[in-house]
C-alpha cells in the first residue's frame, strides 16, 4: 500500500510542498456499498443538524454539504433501514460538531472540554428528566431517546461507556495541546484509539442490526481484535487524510506528525509508514475473522452480522474521505484518482 513516490521540495530549501497518499483502492478487498435510503435521510438530518445546532451559513453548509455526515452513515450502514440510519446519521453530525467545537472553534480549554463531557454524559444517562440550555446537550437528548427506543441493555451501556471514553481522550488532548506535549508513538496510538470515535459507532452496528450482542461475546479476544484492526485501520488513514489540515493549524495530534519528531522521518516516510500500519491493520482483520470462535448457531449469526458491520466501516470510512470536503476540499475525487496532496500553508500564530 505505501508509495514508492518521493516528496516534492522546492528549490530553496528542503520544505516538502506536497505528498503522496498510499494507494488504497487499487487493491481493496471490499465492495463500496451505499444505502439506498442516503438521500432523504441525508436531507432530514441536515435539516435537524441546522436546527439543533443553530447553524447559519457559511456553517450550515460546512457541515451538510461539505461534511455529509448522512453520506457517512449511508456509507458505513449500508443495511440499516430509515430510522435507524436517520439515527446514525445525527450522531456522526453531532460527533462533527463536537469534534471541531474541540479542536478548531474555541481556543483550549480543558475545563471547557470536561464541562462538555459532563453535560452529555448527564443526557445520555437521562435524556427524558436532564435539563440543559447547551445545544450539545440537547442535541445528545434527542438522538438518544430515539436510540433507546430499539437498542438492547448491553449495547445501551457500551455506547454510554465509549462514548466517555472518547469525551475523555478528547480532553487529554486539549491538555496535551495546552502544555505543547506530544506523546511517544505507543502512547498516542493508546490515545487514538479512544479518540477516534470509533468505538461508540461500532456499537451502532448493533443498533441497526437490531442486535444485542453477549458480554461474553464483545469481552472475547478475537472480537476485541477485530474491533482494534478496523479502529486501526479507520484512525491512521484519516491521520493520512487529515494531516494537511492539521499540519496547517501546527497540531501535533496526529500519527504522521509524531512519528516525524518522535522517530525523526520525512514526511513521505512518514505518510508510507502509516499506509504500511494500515495494511497490517487489515491483514489483523482477516486474520482474526478467520478464527472467529462458535456460540451457537443464533449468535453466531448476529457476530457475522457484527464483523461484516466492521468491514462496513472500513470501507464506509474510505469511501466518505473522498466523497466528502473534509480532507481535500473540492479536489477530492482528482486526489483520490493521482494521489498528490498539496501542503497548504501554515495558519499564523
Amino acid at each position: 500500500m505505501a508509495s514508492t513516490a518521493t516528496c516534492t521540495v522546492t528549490c530553496s530549501d528542503t520544505q516538502p510542498t506536497e505528498f503522496i497518499l498510499p494507494d488504497f483502492f487499487s487493491n481493496h478487498r471490499y465492495p463500496m456499498r451505499l444505502n439506498p435510503h442516503c438521500d432523504p435521510v441525508s436531507r432530514a438530518s441536515e435539516q435537524w443538524l441546522c436546527s439543533e445546532a443553530h447553524l447559519v451559513e457559511p456553517k450550515a453548509t460546512k457541515y451538510t454539504t461539505a461534511l455529509r455526515p448522512g453520506y457517512f452513515a449511508s456509507s458505513c450502514y449500508p443495511d440499516a433501514d430509515a430510522f435507524h440510519l436517520k439515527v446514525c446519521a445525527d450522531i456522526l453530525g453531532w460527533s462533527f460538531k463536537m469534534d471541531d467545537w474541540l479542536e478548531i472553534e474555541r481556543s483550549p480549554d480543558v475545563n471547557d472540554a470536561w464541562g462538555l463531557r459532563d453535560c452529555c454524559m448527564s443526557a445520555f444517562r437521562d435524556p427524558l428528566n436532564f435539563q440543559t440550555e447547551r445545544y450539545s446537550g440537547k442535541m445528545c437528548k434527542s438522538f438518544f431517546s430515539r436510540f433507546k427506543e430499539t437498542a438492547g441493555p448491553g449495547s445501551t451501556a457500551r455506547f454510554i461507556h465509549t462514548t466517555d471514553l472518547w469525551f475523555i481522550s478528547a480532553a487529554k488532548e486539549v491538555e496535551n495541546r495546552v502544555k505543547g506535549h506530544i506523546n511517544d508513538v505507543a502512547s498516542y496510538i493508546e490515545l487514538r484509539r479512544d479518540v477516534s470515535g470509533c468505538k461508540p459507532m461500532f456499537v451502532l452496528i448493533e443498533f441497526v442490526c437490531q442486535i444485542d450482542l453477549l458480554d461474553e461475546v464483545v469481552s472475547h479476544p478475537v472480537i476485541m481484535a477485530l474491533e482494534e484492526a478496523a479502529n486501526d485501520f479507520v484512525s491512521w488513514s484519516n491521520d493520512i487524510f487529515s494531516y494537511n489540515m492539521e499540519q496547517s493549524r501546527h497540531s501535533t495530534n496526529n500519527l504522521v506528525a509524531v512519528l516525524m519528531v518522535k522517530q525523526g522521518l520525512d514526511l513521505q516516510s512518514a505518510i508510507d509508514y502509516c499506509g504500511r500500519l494500515c495494511n497490517i491493520s487489515l491483514q489483523r482483520f482477516e486474520e482474526n475473522r478467520a478464527i472467529l470462535p462458535s456460540w451457537g448457531e443464533e449468535v453466531d449469526k448476529n457476530v457475522a452480522m457484527y464483523v461484516q458491520g466492521l468491514q462496513s466501516w472500513i470501507t464506509g470510512s474510505l469511501q466518505w474521505s473522498f466523497e466528502s470536503a473534509r480532507y481535500f476540499g473540492k479536489d477530492a475525487h482528482i486526489v483520490k484518482q493521482n494521489r498528490i496532496v498539496k501542503l497548504l500553508p501554515k495558519r499564523p500564530l
